[in-house]
């Protein structure tokens, strides 16, 4: 008997996320109060599940802002001590969001 190859099916399934499941937080550092002031751009941590399509129209719903464009990065954990064992801090996605010229996010 003799089996023949048969082309494999790959089936989409694409998660859709609610806009505060792909905001996870802003993330408030002199860093980013920095670009914030001078670049009107702003960093949040994010769903890792998460593309840039899903991070523009999250932060343009959540906020009621334009954004014109959206950087993202892996972060890998770090090694962390504590008493006699070593740990391990979660890995995490990070997103660099531009906005339009009048366009601003006040956080506080």
């Amino acid at each position: 008997m003799r089996r023949e190859a048969v082309p494999s099916q790959h089936v989409s399934t694409s998660l859709v996320l609610e806009p505060h499941q792909i905001i996870l937080r802003p993330l408030v550092t002199e860093k980013g109060i920095h670009r914030s002031g001078r670049h009107n751009q702003y960093a949040f941590e994010i769903n890792r599940l998460a593309t840039k399509t899903d991070v523009r129209r999250a932060v343009e719903e959540l906020f009621n802002v334009k954004v014109t464009h959206v950087a993202t990065q892996n972060r890998k954990g770090k090694t962390r001590r504590t008493r006699f064992r070593a740990g391990r801090t979660k890995d995490w996605k990070k997103a660099v969001v531009t906005l339009d010229g009048e366009s601003r996010i006040n956080f506080f």
